[in-house]
C-alpha cells in the first residue's frame, strides 16, 4: 500500500484528491495538511511513501519546503501538485528534491499515474521538463536568463513583474526592504535587463505569471 500525505489549503481540493485516489486499492491518503507548518508536523510524527504537495499554501511553501521535507525525510518522494505552469517551477521543484510535477488542471487524469511511478523510484515529468532539467545542468548550455536567478530572487521577481510594490514584497516575505532592493539589483543584472518595464515584459513573454500585472495576489 502506497501512504500518501496530502498538502493543500484547500479543504474542497484536497477532498478531490481523496475521491480521485478512493478506488485504487493499492494508494491511501493516510495524512493530510492544510499549511507548510502542518506538512512538517505530519513528516516528523507519520510515515509516508510519497507527499502531495501544493506550492502555494500559507506559512512555509514551495521550493522552501520541499528542502525541509527532505531534510527531515530523506526517501520521501515528493510529488509536486501546483496552480503554476511547468515553466514557472517545475524545474527548479526537482532540483530542490520532488520527484515529480504536476499542474492541478492535469491532475484528474494523471494523479495515480504519477503517485505510482514516483512510489516506485521513478520521476514524473513531461518531455519538456525533462528537457530544460537537462538543458539546465549542461556545460555551457544556454539557458533563459530568469533560470540563473537563486530561488529567491525568482521569487522576488514575479512578485515585481506583477506589481508588488518593495515595502509591500518586504512585509509578505518577512525581510527588510533595503535586502529586497538589493534582491531587484541582482535580479536586474542577473537577467540583463535595464528596469522594472522590461522586467514585466520579460515575464510576459515567457509566461512566468499567473496573474497579470498589478495583481498583488
Amino acid at each position: 500500500m502506497i501512504r500518501v500525505l496530502l498538502a493543500d489549503d484547500h479543504a474542497i481540493v484536497r477532498a478531490g484528491l481523496k475521491e480521485i485516489l478512493a478506488d485504487t486499492g493499492d494508494i491511501e491518503v493516510t495524512g493530510e495538511a492544510a499549511n507548510g507548518q502542518e506538512v512538517l508536523a505530519r513528516v516528523f510524527t507519520q510515515d509516508f511513501d510519497v507527499a502531495v504537495l501544493d506550492m502555494s499554501m500559507p506559512g512555509r511553501n514551495g521550493i522552501e519546503l520541499i528542502k525541509l521535507v527532505k531534510a527531515e525525510k530523506p526517501k520521501l518522494r515528493i510529488l509536486v501538485l501546483s496552480m503554476h505552469s511547468e515553466e514557472q517551477y517545475a524545474v527548479r521543484a526537482l532540483k530542490a528534491g520532488a520527484s515529480g510535477y504536476l499542474t492541478k488542471e492535469s491532475a484528474a487524469d494523471q494523479l495515480v499515474a504519477a503517485i505510482r511511478r514516483i512510489a516506485a523510484g521513478g520521476a514524473y515529468v513531461t518531455p519538456e521538463t525533462a528537457e530544460r532539467l537537462a538543458l539546465s545542468v549542461a556545460p555551457r548550455a544556454v539557458v533563459a536568463a530568469h533560470t540563473l536567478l537563486s530561488d529567491r530572487e525568482f521569487q522576488v521577481f514575479r512578485m515585481i513583474a506583477r506589481g508588488v510594490s518593495v515595502s509591500q514584497i518586504a512585509r509578505e516575505l518577512s525581510l527588510s526592504v533595503k535586502t529586497i532592493s538589493t534582491h531587484k539589483t541582482r535580479i536586474l543584472e542577473k537577467t540583463g535587463l535595464a528596469n522594472q518595464a522590461e522586467l514585466v515584459r520579460y515575464a510576459l513573454e515567457h509566461q512566468l505569471l499567473d496573474e497579470p500585472p498589478g495583481s498583488s495576489k
